[in-house]
């Protein structure tokens, strides 16, 4: 008997190689709390480095480092303004994940 469930996991298993690598890169990507941390402080919009410290507990060279793995991943966006770098979220589905995945383990 083929459950309605087993169905859908043989369809999503039917998805391309890459899907399930780029998937994989996502979640290594905001493995670490401080990069979940920081994704969850620019939820509600743009920043700049020194709200983020404020926010969030660390030096400003991790926070710097952590920001650049984000960057550099496109999950986060930047700009100069005058001498502050702001940073943005570039995709929402990326803290909408976060959001989702933050509750799941805060409610079990």
């Amino acid at each position: 008997m083929v459950t309605r469930s087993s169905k859908k996991t043989h369809s999503e298993l039917n998805r391309p190689d890459e899907v399930f690598e780029l998937a994989a890169e996502l979640f290594r990507i905001l493995s670490t709390p401080m990069r979940l941390k920081i994704v969850s402080c620019l939820r509600d919009g743009e920043q700049n480095v020194s709200y983020l410290l404020s926010k969030i507990e660390t030096t400003q060279p991790n926070m710097s480092q952590h920001l650049n793995t984000l960057y550099k991943s496109r999950v986060l966006g930047k700009r100069r303004d005058g001498v502050q770098i702001l940073y943005r979220i570039v995709d929402e589905r990326v803290a909408d994940l976060c959001r989702a995945v933050c509750s799941h383990v805060e409610n079990k």
